[in-house]
């Protein structure tokens, strides 16, 4: 057996991108995978997609805004499965704009999913990872939390948030429970559908037309950080395009 085989993982944001392409790269390597996204249609396509290749896969629509909706999840995969072994909180927006612009409803936007959905996944799970004895909670964070641009200060103080409060959860964690922090670069996924800015949603668009890594790449970073043995924990893994600055 791998060390994914036969695990419960959730994954929030999994309809599309990142989560999608971790979704099926963990059914494919046996786990049991539960996911949450906003996209209802789309989310059904990927479960049927994943069932029909021989996956396990339970699914329900979340939205990380609320508090209730990530509960449910990691009850569905609790109830469904009888465990939990890793969460994924990986739901995340970026409508980046320069600060001059007061886009301040998309600024509240970020705060609440990119940092309170983090925090009620981590509320959700601990509880339950505390009960069972193990448990690992992988955070999508970004390249943007190490190096900060000019009309990224939103999005990027709320990746710095989610690497401030990973790291404060390593260290209370203790010995049965694991913390990672996955930091992607420039990645071809739906990021710029939340942009209100239409320049900068140009702009992005065509930077992931240049360079972008397929989001293949950073599910294979979440793999290898979830097979590792319930001793090791890999603390933060960075992938970035080599065309990245």
């Amino acid at each position: 057996m791998s060390g994914i085989e036969n695990k419960v993982i959730v994954i929030t944001g999994a309809s599309s991108g990142i989560g999608e392409a971790t979704a099926l790269l963990l059914a494919k390597r046996g786990a049991k995978v539960v996911l949450g996204a906003r996209g209802g249609q789309r989310l059904e396509a990927l479960a049927a997609r994943i069932a029909d290749a021989g996956g396990e896969v339970a699914f329900i629509s979340t939205d990380v805004k609320r508090r209730a909706e990530v509960a449910a999840l990691i009850k569905l995969a609790s109830d469904r499965y009888g465990k939990l072994d890793v969460l994924i909180n990986n739901a995340a927006i970026g409508p980046i704009s320069a600060l001059d612009e007061l886009r301040v409803e998309d600024w509240e936007d970020m705060i609440d999913i990119n940092i309170k959905g983090v925090l009620y996944g981590i509320a959700a799970a601990l509880p339950l990872f505390r009960s069972q004895g193990f448990g690992h909670i992988i955070n999508t964070a970004s390249t943007a939390a190490y190096r900060i641009v000019p009309n990224m200060a939103v999005y990027a103080g709320t990746k710095i948030a989610v690497r401030a409060i990973s790291e404060g959860l390593r260290q209370e964690a203790g010995e049965k429970l694991r913390v990672t922090v996955i930091s992607p670069g420039m990645t071809r996924t739906n990021f710029a559908e939340s942009m209100s800015n239409p320049e900068m949603k140009a702009q992005i668009v065509a930077s992931m037309e240049k360079f972008a890594m397929p989001p293949d790449a950073i599910a294979r970073a979440i793999v290898f950080a979830i097979e590792q043995p319930a001793d090791v924990d890999v603390g933060e893994i960075v992938v970035r395009p080599t065309a990245q600055a």
